[in-house]
């Protein structure tokens, strides 16, 4: 890795009497910062349209007044370059390249807020650096004006913020809410504003993805909350979340700078899919311990619920894991009573002896919410925790998922910074459930796997209505969620029922070629798939030997057709193998001839396709010369394409 500043020709960089404008390398994307009337504002135009009207910048803190009476004075240019590897992304070697324009504002004549921009060829990020006062050398921040201001006609595609302290044991908010599209602007959700990150459609220009990266325990995470008509902004946390623990607003200390707001732009989705801007602006905060190992696992708990964490059947998934080629399997909720320390560790040795690891379920909980779930009171507590990691690292546990945490307060975020920082220690991978958004954790913290943070698995076992919208969200989740970070969905389930025997609980909707598509639709380094022993005699051959051999880790994402909540068709690439999938939830039929060069020409193709009854089959093809391949996807179908 390496980082490259050097000085910029001025370019589109101009300065105007109030204004100055930064633009991207391509000189596609430009950002008009203003001061009038001694308020801070900025524009986004993207191919000379604009996609961000006049939006408001500055914050309020406990000692000064940063929105008004300000004055810009200079703003120095750097062209910013980044070549870095991660391997838990989208994309495992990443290129960055952006304009870097840092405004000076002083108040009162004295220096007191720079603002830094961003600006690559498909996105724009801001962040505060907010200076010391006179003796002044900490601050709260009570509010941020930073705004998002849509163009008239703009229509949402967003996840209401749960209010706090309710849902299963006063859990929420966990950002794990039905998510709206084609919405019209100008409403607040529940009351509570929208969970990060936050799709929008201008109109016939194109698309706008706002989110926000690099949070961790100096700051808070933020909401995106609806003022008035096409304006978004910042909101902090909820006051009664942690349990009323906490305070909402975030201290720094000065000089201090805030989390990055970003904004990606396009006039189709492939810039909102292939995006990493939400990696490009962070640095690892620390080293690995050792090269962590991602890869596939299986889980009992999806199918058997809490009946399942028990010593024969935890023994019975490690064998189906083995079987299936699979790195790892989750013991979850209650296996500290169900099994016991001492036969974790029999199990450890076991899967060892079938090169199968483990990873353990805990909850997160002090006292910010009811959650029953043991173990309880471990993660939460420095010591009793690195005493846990400790017991682990011995035993030779792989990974944590840490689940039910209590929202977006300051002191939480330190939580999650904390539980990874000493997993680090012990050589532990983490994954949260019950959590919020990651927020370029995948690089901040080389030991982080992925976050829940959606609408995932577990409800397609506790209700009907999930299974029969299992395909629109699979459809949202490439194009919002999945974008900004790994998801821990824990599906591509085969079983027709959710349940034990397979014989009775909810149904499942969807195909299995869509179990398929979506083992690489949705991105996380680490899977735990939702499938079943039962399934080595039940399921299509070809489903399972395609489920053994899928990769979890890529190098490349490319985004082919789709629409959020409708339709998707995205390709990834690991090593030099490409994977097309696709999936539809329209009753229509998603038919189309798609052309992909991403195949050698003239290569033979297995296409796992279904049939208007959803019987899946698998066929080999060529492109024709075009390099094209006709597809038809029928409702709760899928696709998947790879080269023989």
């Amino acid at each position: 890795m390496n980082l490259v500043v050097a000085l910029l020709s001025m370019g589109c960089l101009t300065a105007m009497a109030e204004d100055f404008q930064v633009c991207s390398p391509d000189k596609q994307i430009v950002v008009t910062i203003s001061d009038a009337e001694g308020v801070p504002t900025y524009q986004v135009s993207y191919k000379n349209q604009v996609f961000l009207e006049k939006s408001p910048l500055g914050l309020k803190t406990n000692f000064s007044d940063l929105t008004t009476g300000l004055s810009m004075g200079d703003c120095t240019t750097t062209l910013v370059e980044d070549h870095y590897l991660t391997r838990n992304i989208k994309q495992q070697q990443v290129d960055y390249q952006a304009n870097e324009a840092v405004c000076h504002f002083k108040k009162n004549n004295r220096a007191v807020l720079d603002i830094v921009f961003r600006v690559s060829n498909r996105d724009v990020a801001y962040r505060y650096e907010v200076l010391p006062q006179r003796d002044t050398k900490v601050a709260v921040v009570t509010t941020e004006a930073s705004g998002f201001s849509l163009p008239a006609g703009t229509t949402t595609f967003l996840c209401p913020q749960s209010k706090p302290m309710g849902g299963f044991a006063r859990t929420s908010p966990s950002y794990e809410t039905s998510y709206t599209t084609d919405d019209e602007m100008g409403k607040n959700g529940f009351g509570e504003g929208y969970s990060f990150p936050c799709l929008f459609k201008v109109n016939a220009l194109g698309w706008v993805l706002i989110s926000e990266t690099g949070v961790d325990g100096s700051y808070c995470a933020s909401r995106l909350l609806n003022e008035h008509d096409g304006l978004y902004r910042i909101g902090f946390p909820q006051e009664g979340e942690c349990n009323g623990i906490g305070s909402v607003t975030p201290s720094i200390t000065l000089p201090g700078s805030t989390p990055w707001r970003t904004i990606t732009l396009g006039n189709t989705l492939a810039n909102i899919v292939e995006t990493t801007v939400p990696f490009d602006l962070v640095k690892p905060k620390y080293k690995a311990s050792q090269e962590y190992i991602y890869g596939k696992g299986s889980w009992s708990w999806i199918i058997g619920m809490d009946a399942s964490c028990n010593f024969d059947e935890q023994k019975r998934y490690i064998d189906f894991s083995a079987a299936m080629g699979y790195q790892t399997v989750l013991i979850d909720a209650l296996w500290d009573k169900q099994i016991g320390y001492e036969r974790i560790e029999e199990l450890a040795r076991y899967g060892k002896t079938k090169g199968v690891g483990l990873f353990l379920w805990y909850n997160s909980n002090g006292s910010w919410n009811d959650a029953p779930q043991s173990p309880l009171g471990k993660m939460n507590n420095h010591l009793v925790r690195r005493q846990e990691m400790a017991w682990m690292q011995k035993t030779g546990i792989r990974g944590i998922k840490v689940d039910f945490f209590g929202g977006d307060k300051q002191q939480m975020m330190q939580l999650y910074e904390d539980i990874l920082v000493d997993a680090n220690d012990f050589g532990l991978l983490v994954i949260f459930h019950g959590c919020t958004l990651p927020r370029g954790w995948e690089r901040m913290y080389p030991n982080y796997a992925a976050s829940e943070a959606v609408l995932a698995s577990e409800n397609l076992h506790f209700g009907q209505g999930a299974c029969d919208a299992e395909a629109r969200n699979a459809c949202i989740h490439p194009f919002i969620r999945n974008t900004v970070g790994s998801m821990d969905f824990g599906g591509s389930a085969l079983n027709k029922f959710y349940g034990a025997d397979n014989k009775r609980g909810t149904v499942r909707r969807t195909s299995d070629v869509f179990a398929l598509a979506t083992a690489v639709m949705f991105q996380s380094a680490v899977q735990h798939f939702a499938l079943a022993p039962n399934n080595l005699e039940d399921a299509p051959a070809w489903a399972i030997d395609f489920m053994k051999k899928v990769p979890t880790t890529w190098d490349e994402v490319k985004f082919i057709d789709g629409y959020p909540g409708k339709y998707v068709v995205i390709a990834r690439r690991c090593g030099d193998k490409w994977y097309v999938v696709g999936a539809n939830a329209e009753e229509k039929p998603y038919t189309a001839t798609l052309t992909l060069p991403m195949f050698n020409k003239g290569a033979s193709l297995k296409m796992y396709s279904d049939d208007a009854e959803l019987n899946g089959s698998v066929k080999e093809l060529k492109q024709n010369k075009k390099q094209q391949v006709k597809v038809v996807i029928p409702k709760n179908g899928g696709l998947v394409l790879i080269e023989n």
